[in-house]
């Protein structure tokens, strides 16, 4: 009877590494922590409620995007075109308001249909001509970019919006969007309350319900999920337009948070934010990765990019970073993955 317990006992701790080892989010955990004190003992602002404030700041709108970037690879699929959606929508809005008088709420809801209408035509691109998404999305990239710069001069002769705060209703959409907490002497911005939010939401879709596991089935293997019924076509149009949507919000973050909006906002962020999924746990290759895993992603760029200035660093030093930090994930995540695997 001993022997029996001992065995069961031995059985169920091992089950339980296993458990652990096979979450997603381990990886970007362990680094979140070891970076925080890092930067906390070798600085003497980083871990101040002001510091904290900075650093959850520029945390916040990377993690809105890398939570819906992680469940687009999830699925299997890529957006390039997303850095360039945040601009976009906030270009919309002011354009709208300051150039034409629309009302804000009204051009919010504009730019909103537009954002999603762009994700929705990458999706249908790529479900119908079998397209690699990374190609797709690359075009819509450049496509925004152009609309960004060349449409924006040329109807209001400049490349940034200007004014925002006169608009009508405009402290009305700041308060939801720019708006700021004190906390112990250190500013909380809207953005990261929509950033947990997001990440909770994600989450609880990725974990509970049958959309989840559409995403999950459709990432890994694709012609086996259709086979037993899971909608492929609206499953990846979906995370394409939830690609969208998350740019959208950000971009209107960005814009009631500083009042203004430059045309080449967002540009260059779409490889951060497949960076901060890929330190979180997903996998390239699709069919596995974590929402929670993908917002840690994006607290370690956060911590490490405001990390660096108060250390008194070269600010190039966090383009190294990040590549050491992607390669070094990309390996963690497959020896986690097989090292759980063949300990089953």
């Amino acid at each position: 009877m001993a022997t029996a317990t001992v065995t069961d006992e031995r059985l169920a701790r091992t089950s339980t590494l296993t458990k652990l080892m096979k979450r997603p989010e381990i990886g970007a955990l362990v680094a979140a922590v070891a970076i925080f004190v890092f930067f906390a003992t070798t600085t003497s602002a980083f871990a101040t409620a002001s510091g904290a404030s900075t650093w959850l700041r520029g945390a916040s709108t990377i993690g809105i995007m890398a939570v819906a970037v992680a469940l687009l690879m999830i699925g299997g699929e890529f957006d390039l075109s997303a850095g360039a959606m945040t601009g976009f929508t906030g270009l919309v809005v002011g354009i709208l308001t300051t150039e034409y008088g629309l009302n804000i709420w009204a051009a919010i809801v504009v730019s909103l249909a537009l954002a999603l209408g762009v994700g929705a035509t990458n999706g249908l691109i790529v479900m119908r001509t079998g397209l690699p998404s990374f190609i797709v999305t690359l075009g819509m990239y450049f496509v925004l970019q152009g609309i960004n710069l060349a449409g924006t001069k040329a109807l209001i002769g400049q490349v940034a919006i200007q004014g925002m705060s006169q608009v009508p209703y405009y402290d009305q959409a700041k308060r939801v969007f720019g708006s700021t907490v004190n906390v112990a002497g250190g500013d909380i911005y809207a953005s990261v309350f929509w950033w947990l939010a997001v990440t909770a939401a994600a989450t609880w879709v990725l974990l509970r319900t049958r959309v989840g596991n559409w995403i999950f089935s459709v990432g890994g293997a694709q012609v086996s999920a259709r086979q037993v019924g899971v909608p492929v076509f609206r499953t990846k149009i979906g995370l394409f337009m939830t690609t969208a949507g998350a740019g959208w919000l950000v971009g209107m973050l960005l814009l009631f948070t500083t009042s203004t909006v430059q045309s080449n906002t967002g540009v260059g962020q779409e490889f951060i934010y497949i960076i901060c999924a890929v330190v979180g746990g997903c996998l390239l290759t699709g069919g596995y990765g974590s929402a929670i895993g993908a917002a840690l992603g994006a607290l370690i760029y956060g911590m490490a990019n405001q990390g660096i200035v108060y250390s008194g660093w070269d600010n190039n030093w966090l383009r190294a970073f990040l590549g050491i930090m992607l390669l070094a994930a990309v390996l963690l995540n497959e020896l986690v993955r097989k090292r759980a695997e063949t300990a089953r």
